[in-house]
């Protein structure tokens, strides 16, 4: 019979239900022509279904060679189906109807059946998957099957065997194009937990052998089978493997030759964008099932406590940032990120404090710079990250914004970030700055919260929200045009914002009065109300707008200020980047401005004294103003100026204030006036030349001429009579009221100080004209005579009136660049033609002192607020460069002539050395403070003379700062051999702390550093030194140099045995040995000074243990969970480490708990930090407690030793509690003192007792009894004595003698014998 006929009859025998004929004919078939059979008729297309059910029908399950068929039929259609030869309709038709006879399969044919997939898919040949439908009935009916099924030799059910058969499957190799379709099966399958853990694993496994563009379906399909369980395990891998791959690439970048071509990585860009596609995929599902989200959460939250560098990587800090956008999870993502930042910033903190932890750590983890890495990697298209990190960035800036101190607000925009909240505010604004960079359609966004930040938290510091608007605008100009609205309405809050925030926010958006001639417009407006306002500040602010404008908008033919320096924000101004406005129009509107400005010279001084401050920038900038400004300049110094040549004083003081009532108030800061007249003038004068090759007009010039002439012969008239006037001609002389109490004290006060402060412009403005002239150098020094008497009779009266303003100096109208300019024509000045006319200056060592306290005023000015008065003040770069050469004046100076040699007869007051050495002390604190990034240009231009030699090369920061230290070190050595008289304290502790400064800017690990620390403990060792300032600055170097060198326990014990041998034993029978290690503790410093440090370097140490134990428990954890070695022995060291500090802390304890120390703070101070101790102790044993078994034999051991001295530090607290009851007794009044000194003792007894308690309970469960050496003491007992308390009642103070034996036997009686020993030793001593 043909294969057509076959079909036929098997068909019709079907249809016609003829079983019996049906089974006959498929018997007489053989297995190859049934197969035939069934290729031909599937390739057809044509009845393929029908002909499979007559097949199925003649082949009934209850026969055997029914079954065998049937099995023969799904064998084949198997082969089929994969082969790729058939319609999709067709394959789905087949599988459909094999599936739903699956179910009538015995059990034994469904295990054959399902160990044929498992060797199919081995095998390797599985190509479409589109069987695998199949596989998953098969093995579903497998697990419900009743019967016992053969595997190997013995017998298993249905489910177990399903359970071998899924083992197996994750056991062998996958062919990498069937993994999608295997996971995506495995969904269909009823799985256990311990299956789907197999099956989770094996897949997590074949992500490194696809290629990367294969895992993103896989993931899908991993999460959704998540769903059935193992989500952890799903997200954890997931995490691991793109953290893997990030490293992998950052590995490639940084050394991109070590790479084999074999494993090189895939491009970035895939990369990224494979990421992106992952973190949609997550958050689609977690859309679809919460529970996914909460346990991405949870996971984050445990891998965070106990290695954050595990998980915590630029992936998944994307994908929480991503899932934030769901408002169910906000708050949650925020603060798990807001915590990690923050104990990320202390631990970094924590670990740069101490060699220590750093050798138990050497991976740093820093959270801060994965986020900006998130921020870089988020430019590859991931917008779903976007939100999330802007919102991050502002729950960052508000979270840890700074606060206000004493109604001031806390600076954030200049030095550095020393809190870990500081730190967090300024990522804050770094995260939201970059996210600006980098994606453009949110910018506007960012832009108008930051605006509405400013707008709505005026009342609170929002510096740094004006600096994050500044570097905004910095970066893309043109985008404030979209927000201006936004920006006009800012501008309508400007006259409620303090004066720093309104500078701060018009500089920021200066480049949008530029192109905006509408925002321009409602400013001026704004500014304008605001002159007229009741508000100081309002008005105030209004001129600090109106001289930003005037600086900002240059009129045509203005000179380019590239000579002149520029101050801070000039750069993105004068970066003419619009080019669209116009010149010509700009001067209208320029002195349109200044018109305004002129009314402002009739209010107070405040507003006047801005206005003065401010000119000479918008001269410098914008040239053509100078004619208006000299001009307003001059008709309001004609006001105070007295025309008449020889009339005495030269100005009208009594026009500079005004009463109101009975107060009298300053009306015209006449010094500032005159100080902008000077430097304007000065400016003027240097650029003439540059005016004359502008090819000016005559007439124009005249004019200029003619204000240079009339301004120089005031301040030449002004210098000449100045000099002549005597105290009495101001009504100021030592019989004069100066007390602040009485109106005429106020008036005279005023007064004294506008006169000083003319003087010292008068200084500034003679020298800097005099050219080196013998008789401008004698003018100086005399106006200089003028300026000292009035400074010593306010000096006085303020010493006697015993007021705030004594000792405190007025500042100086000095500028930074004159002192500079001064101090080198003092000190290093050598020019043979200079040589007569310095030496004028140079015979009064008043006035070098005073040049010398000018720079240190000018320097504190600089390290407390980042800038400094008068021109450039504003500007870091020109400061910088002043500082570097006032230190290397200073630095000259000093170390040329040393304070020993200086003025061995001097008057009162510090020798100019020692200022010298006061000055570079604040200079190097300064420069570390506020110039961290030009510290290697500041300490080479200490070391060559010309600033420009070697700008190329590398600086070694190390080898330089190791020159200056040395320097000092010399200095100091010299202090320490010096004779009684002749030793210096102040100067010896000045050196001892600028070491201490230059120290930080060497690198630990350096020999230079090493060398160092050698000198500081051999100073220590050899210089049995009384002074204690100088004690305590010499122990402070110490100890902060061993820190970073190594743990400082084995320093503290040698101290503390110094510190009880010179104040020897609570048993005056006993006597200490001598064993001297530090000549520097002394019968004078050991109590309190050194003691004290003792105890404060004692408390970082338990610090850092307790920091440990933290650590120590989340390892614990991180093992019972994982199970590896490697946390083990991580375990075994973090415990060894605990063990050693304490170990050799408590023997430092042990020296001081014996010794007879004085009553006060060190015995408050040793207290407190024995009872931190026990309380770190507790802590330990808890850990102990915990981890049973895994006690190591270092822990009993260090146990033991505890005890050993745990009943000493009980009677060292029971006898000082002893001590002060019977003072208590004696004088009632100090009663309340007392009390409070002895509120440590009972803190020590309860954190000594809770520290027994788990070892009671640690005793119990390791069957090793802890307790053995534990000496329990009365000390506990604070039960009220009636009979003490009635002898202190009594006046009779003999009863105090009957009842104190009745008191020795109470407490005797309650005491155990071992604890008595202290006790006798007291009665002994009486």
């Amino acid at each position: 019979m043909t294969q057509a006929t076959m079909d036929q009859k098997i068909l019709s025998l079907a249809a016609e239900d003829a079983l019996d004929r049906l089974q006959e004919c498929l018997q007489n078939l053989k297995d190859s022509e049934l197969d035939d059979l069934i290729t031909r008729q599937a390739v057809k297309g044509k009845e393929t279904a029908v002909l499979l059910r007559g097949i199925f029908k003649g082949s009934p399950c209850s026969q055997q060679n029914g079954v065998l068929r049937r099995l023969q039929v799904y064998k084949h259609c198997i082969q089929l189906v994969e082969s790729g030869d058939l319609q999709l309709d067709i394959v789905s038709e087949i599988i459909g109807l094999l599936m739903l006879e699956a179910r009538q399969l015995p059990g034994a044919a469904l295990a054959e059946l399902a160990t044929l997939f498992v060797d199919v898919i081995k095998g390797g040949s599985l190509s479409n998957g589109k069987s695998l439908e199949l596989f998953s009935t098969v093995l579903t009916a497998l697990a419900t099957s009743k019967e016992s099924l053969v595997y190997g030799k013995g017998e298993l059910s249905g489910g177990e065997f399903k359970k071998q058969l899924i083992n197996t499957l994750c056991s062998s190799r996958w062919d990498h194009q069937c993994v999608i379709h295997l996971t995506n099966m495995f969904r269909d399958i009823p799985l256990s937990a311990e299956e789907l853990q197999f099956v989770v694993e094996k897949v997590l496994r074949m992500f490194s052998k696809l290629d990367l563009q294969e895992i993103p379906p896989l993931v899908y399909q991993l999460l959704l089978l998540s769903a059935k369980g193992s989500k952890k395990t799903v997200l954890e891998g997931i995490i691991t493997f793109f953290n893997q791959l990030d490293k992998r690439q950052k590995e490639e970048q940084r050394i991109p030759e070590s790479v084999d071509l074999e494993a090189a990585t895939v491009p970035l860009d895939q990369l990224r964008h494979v990421e992106g596609t992952i973190i949609l995929h997550i958050i689609s599902v977690i859309n679809l099932d919460q529970d996914l989200g909460r346990e991405l959460l949870k996971l984050l939250k445990a891998e965070q406590q106990r290695d954050p560098g595990k998980t915590l990587c630029p992936f998944s800090v994307a994908l929480v940032l991503s899932v934030a956008i769901k408002h169910r999870f906000e708050e949650q993502v925020f603060d798990f990120l807001k915590m990690s930042i923050v104990r990320s910033c202390k631990d970094l903190q924590f670990l740069q404090g101490s060699k220590f932890l750093q050798d138990l750590f050497p991976q740093r983890y820093d959270v801060a710079s994965i986020i900006l890495e998130v921020v870089e990697n988020s430019a590859f298209g991931w917008d779903h990250v976007t939100q999330g990190l802007v919102d991050l960035g502002f729950t960052l800036m508000e979270s840890y914004e700074p606060k206000k101190v004493l109604g001031k607000a806390a600076e954030t925009s200049y030095g550095l970030c020393k809190m870990p909240a500081q730190q967090a505010c300024r990522l804050g604004a770094n995260i939201l700055l970059e996210t600006f960079k980098v994606h453009e359609p949110i910018r506007s966004a960012i832009l108008e919260q930051v605006l509405n930040r400013v707008i709505t938290k005026a009342a609170s510091p929002i510096n740094h929200f004006i600096d994050l608007l500044s570097n905004i605008v910095v970066s893309a100009p043109l985008v404030l045009q979209n927000s201006s609205s936004k920006v006009t309405e800012a501008f309508d809050n400007l006259s409620y914002l303090p004066l720093d925030m309104v500078q701060g926010l018009l500089k920021a958006v200066q480049p949008l009065l530029k192109v905006s001639m509408s925002v321009r417009d409602s400013l001026i407006l704004v500014l304008r109300k605001a002159i007229f306002s009741r508000q100081l500040d309002a008005r105030k602010a209004a001129v600090a707008g109106f001289l930003l404008l005037l600086k900002n908008f240059k009129v045509l033919g203005s000179l380019t200020f590239s000579q002149c320096s520029q101050a801070i924000g000039a750069s993105q101004v004068q970066a003419d980047i619009h080019g669209c406005y116009n010149s010509a129009a700009n001067e209208a509107f320029c002195l349109e401005i200044l018109g305004s400005l002129r009314r402002c010279l009739s209010q107070q001084a405040d507003v006047r004294l801005m206005l003065y401050e401010g000119f000479y920038d918008v001269l410098r900038r914008n040239s053509q103003l100078s004619n208006s400004i000299m001009e307003t300049l001059l008709s309001q110094i004609k006001r105070y100026y007295e025309p008449e040549p020889d009339l005495l004083p030269p100005l009208k003081l009594e026009g500079c204030i005004v009463a109101q009532g009975d107060q009298i108030f300053l009306q015209e800061p006449l010094a500032h006036l005159l100080s902008c007249i000077q430097h304007c003038l000065a400016w003027y004068k240097s650029t003439m030349q540059l005016r004359h090759e502008a090819e000016e007009e005559e007439d124009e010039d005249d004019d200029y001429v003619g204000f240079q002439q009339d301004l120089e012969e005031m301040l030449e008239s002004i210098t000449r009579r100045m000099i002549k006037s005597e105290l009495e001609d101001f009504e100021l002389d030592k019989s004069a009221d100066f007390s602040l109490s009485s109106g005429v004290g106020v008036k005279n006060n005023i007064y004294a100080i506008l006169v000083m402060g003319v003087c010292e412009v008068l200084i500034e403005y003679n020298f800097n004209i005099g050219n080196f002239s013998k008789n401008k150098f004698e003018d100086v020094l005399g106006l200089f005579k003028c300026y000292s008497k009035l400074s010593e009779i306010l000096k006085e009266k303020a010493g006697k009136n015993k007021s705030s303003l004594a000792n405190k100096t007025a500042r100086s109208f000095l500028s930074m660049s004159f002192v500079s300019t001064l101090l080198t024509a003092l000190f290093r000045d050598s020019a043979q033609s200079h040589e007569e006319s310095l030496a004028v200056l140079r015979s009064s060592s008043e006035f070098m002192r005073y040049a010398v306290n000018v720079a240190l005023q000018k320097v504190q000015q600089l390290e407390e607020t980042g800038q400094t008065d008068g021109p450039d003040g504003q500007n870091p770069e020109k400061m910088f460069q002043t500082l570097c050469k006032i230190t290397r004046v200073l630095l000259w100076r000093y170390t040329s002539i040393p304070t020993a040699v200086e003025e061995s007869g001097k008057k009162k007051g510090k020798s100019i050395s020692l200022l010298c050495l006061e000055g570079l002390l604040k200079i190097f604190n300064t420069v570390q403070q506020l110039y961290k990034p030009k510290i290697p240009q500041f300490l080479r231009a200490l070391d060559i003379a010309n600033d420009d030699a070697e700008e190329e090369e590398d600086i070694n920061i190390t080898e330089k700062a190791t020159f200056q230290i040395r320097q000092f070190q010399r200095s100091l050595v010299n202090q320490l051999s010096s004779a009684g008289d002749d030793f210096n304290s102040k100067e010896a502790l000045s050196l001892v702390t600028i070491i201490s400064t230059l120290s930080k800017l060497l690198e630990p690990s350096s020999p230079q550093f090493i060398q160092l620390f050698s000198w500081t403990v051999k100073i220590c060792k050899e210089n049995n030194l009384e002074d204690a300032p100088c004690c305590k600055g010499l122990l402070t170097l110490l100890f902060n140099l061993h820190v970073l060198y190594k743990s400082p326990v084995g320093l503290l014990r040698e101290l503390a045995q110094d510190i009880h041998a010179h104040l020897g034993d609570i048993d005056q029978d006993m006597e200490v040995e001598d064993q001297s290690h530090f000549a520097i503790v002394n019968i004078k410093t050991a109590a309190p000074t050194a003691c004290l440090l003792v105890l404060a370097q004692a408390d970082k140490v338990l610090e850092e243990v307790d920091w440990l134990i933290k650590k120590l428990k989340n390892h614990f954890v991180l093992e019972i969970s994982e199970d590896s070695s490697q946390a083990s022995s991580q375990i075994q060291s973090l415990e060894k480490a605990i063990i050693l500090q304490l170990g050799t802390l408590l023997t430092a304890y042990h020296e001081l708990v014996q010794t007879a120390l004085p009553a006060g703070s060190c015995v408050d101070t040793l207290l407190r930090s024995l009872s931190k101790t026990y309380t770190i102790l507790t802590s330990l044993i808890k850990h102990v407690k915990l981890s049973g078994s895994h006690l190591t034999p270092q822990c009993y051991a260090f146990i033991t030793y505890v005890q050993n001295i745990h009943s000493e530090s009980l009677s060292f607290a029971g006898e000082k509690k002893k001590k002060r009851e019977d003072e208590t007794a004696a004088i009632a009044t100090v009663m309340a003192k007392v009390l409070r000194e002895t509120k440590p003792i009972p803190n020590l007894i309860f954190a000594i007792e809770q520290y027994e308690k788990f070892l009671i309970h640690l005793s119990k469960k390791s069957k090793v009894n802890l307790m053995q050496y534990m000496k329990l003491s009365t000390s506990r007992d604070f039960r009220i004595n009636a009979s003490t308390l009635e002898s202190a009642l009594q006046e009779n103070n003999t009863d105090d003698a009957e009842n104190e034996p009745d008191n020795d036997q109470t407490v005797a009686a309650e005491q155990p014998a071992e604890s008595q020993e202290p006790k006798k030793k007291r009665r002994r001593k009486k």
